[in-house]
């Protein structure tokens, strides 16, 4: 355990984020991988994988209800020394892991062809997404307890172990992804699907390293068996913090989904372009991210602490590295957007789309920053709600706009581009004064009543 409550607040937010942002990299190159060596097989199974992958945010969404609140709770016990309520967390916390893997592997099986007949573009692209999603739902169903035991240790200020075990999973999918993808050394490819598998055995891997980390060294919270029957109590701790961050999470998904379906009608190329412009933009936000994530465990343990200063400075200064870092990178997205995507496709109606997503969405980076600080400051309040309300606001000025458009003549790509700018900008806005109206409140003292004379 590390005690986030004293010492400098810059020199802790880089402790942590640093080794945060090397294992988001590794972990987001599951995906840039893939893609890679998918995008050898046509543009119809770059269409079909990039699209399938925004199931992704659906699963992201259930994994941050557990997450966050796992994280929340045990950063405030960790605050206040409680060392039994972080055990007890971290334990009713692997039980709804266990049940959430389930439920993912059940749903994911039954409505995959479904959803893939709603997004894809043409025959080729529905059967390349398909056979990729059934192939890598397994691995999604065992991200929760990769999330439930990462999200306890990063609650404890601890992050190294969980980036090592993504470097090594990363490292084991790199060397799959030729093998089952292009056949090499086999001679028997299997395309999209051994995208999915190869991410699948990776993830499988991951979930045993930790839990032998766990057994073996964890000190601070560990697996207790008269822990794991599920209470509702708890339970309801651990949810009333991490559905709001959920519920952000499906909008994103629902809103990432809108997207593929209004431009559907342009073509494979297009949604190949948007699909590989929309992942090196995810691989973009990994630094400020990582930021945004070391927020929550430093405020939150210094919120458990009741140490509001604190609380206060840890907003401003990941505020600032957030939005320094963003400012940077939109300058290179400026510079030379086509670098970027063409390391991943040579085709030229895909690479122009692709290139010119991310000219237009850079401008967005500084506001994308501020709402990942802004949501790691909501967590370690304990008060996620302001968060999905912001999130709210961007699912329906984004969508209903998108789909009005969609039905205009003259439509284009572009006004789908400029659209999403001006509502994440609009949603940064919202977030940073929710915040701080609810900083405030923190900052001014109780009112004591008056005592009977």
């Amino acid at each position: 355990m590390k005690d986030l409550t004293t010492g400098s607040i810059p020199r802790h937010i880089i402790r942590l984020a640093v080794p945060m942002a090397a294992g988001m990299i590794f972990q987001t190159m599951y995906y840039l991988v893939d893609l890679y060596f998918v995008a050898r097989l046509g543009n119809d199974a770059v269409a079909g994988v990039s699209s399938a992958g925004n199931v992704q945010f659906i699963v992201m969404a259930i994994t941050q209800v557990l997450g966050v609140g796992t994280m929340a709770l045990i950063a405030q016990a960790v605050g206040r020394k409680d060392q039994a309520d972080a055990n007890l967390i971290f334990n009713q916390s692997t039980m709804l892991a266990f049940a959430c893997g389930i439920a993912v592997l059940i749903g994911g099986f039954v409505f995959a062809p479904m959803y893939m007949n709603a997004v894809g573009a043409d025959a080729g692209t529905i059967k390349a997404g398909t056979e990729y999603l059934q192939a890598y739902i397994p691995g999604l169903g065992l991200q929760f307890a990769l999330v439930s035991m990462g999200s306890a240790l990063r609650g404890t200020g601890i992050v190294k172990p969980t980036m090592l075990v993504q470097i090594v999973t990363v490292v084991m999918n790199i060397v799959l992804a030729p093998i089952l993808i292009a056949g090499w050394g086999t001679g028997h490819p299997l395309g999209a699907a051994g995208a999915g598998l190869a991410s699948s055995l990776a993830i499988a891997a991951g979930v045993v390293l930790l839990s032998i980390y766990f057994l073996r060294l964890e000190h601070y919270v560990g697996f207790d068996r008269t822990q794991i029957a599920l209470r509702g109590a708890v339970v309801a701790r651990i949810l009333k913090i991490g559905v709001p961050p959920g519920g952000e999470f499906a909008l994103m998904f629902m809103s990432t989904a809108i997207m593929y379906h209004v431009i559907r009608n342009f073509g494979a190329p297009a949604q190949a372009g948007y699909g590989i412009g929309s992942r090196v933009m995810q691989a973009i936000f990994l630094p400020v991210m990582a930021v945004s994530f070391s927020v929550a465990p430093i405020a939150g343990q210094n919120v458990g602490a009741a140490h509001m200063d604190r609380v206060r400075d840890t907003f401003k200064w990941a505020a600032i590295i957030g939005a320094s870092l963003m400012a940077v990178l939109t300058l290179l997205c400026q510079i030379k957007p086509e670098l970027p995507i063409g390391a991943f496709t040579s085709d030229a109606p895909a690479l122009a789309v692709g290139a010119e997503f991310l000219r237009v969405i850079s401008w967005n980076f500084v506001a994308a920053g501020l709402i990942f600080t802004c949501s790691g400051m909501f967590q370690a309040l304990g008060n996620t709600i302001p968060a999905l309300i912001s999130g709210a606001f961007r699912f329906l000025s984004f969508a209903l706009p998108a789909l009005w458009l969609s039905t205009r003549p003259g439509f284009t790509l572009h006004q789908v581009w400029l659209l999403s700018l001006a509502t994440g900008t609009c949603q940064a806005l919202l977030s940073t004064w929710m915040l701080l109206g609810q900083l405030q409140k923190r900052r001014e003292p109780r009112t004591q009543p008056a005592m009977a004379g």
